[in-house]
């Protein structure tokens, strides 16, 4: 199981391997299971704001990024 930093980091990894910008304000979203262990991470960047954007969902039991996604403005 990873921990909310963990997950931070590794979208941060993968942004920096697909030359995407990694900007912050961070928008963190825990989702949990029907039995309330935490599942996935929603993580998304330069949140609230209008331009770059990167948008990661990350297993919170494997580790794995599940879907990822940018936009370029």
């Amino acid at each position: 199981m990873i921990e909310r930093d963990q997950a931070i980091e590794i979208a941060r990894k993968r942004a920096a391997e697909k030359d995407w910008a990694f900007v912050e304000p961070l928008n963190v979203v825990v989702r949990r299971s029907w039995s309330g262990a935490v599942s996935r991470f929603e993580i998304e960047t330069n949140a609230g704001n209008r331009g770059t954007k990167a948008h990661f969902v990350i297993d919170a039991k494997t580790g794995e990024i599940v879907s990822e996604g940018y936009i370029s403005r």
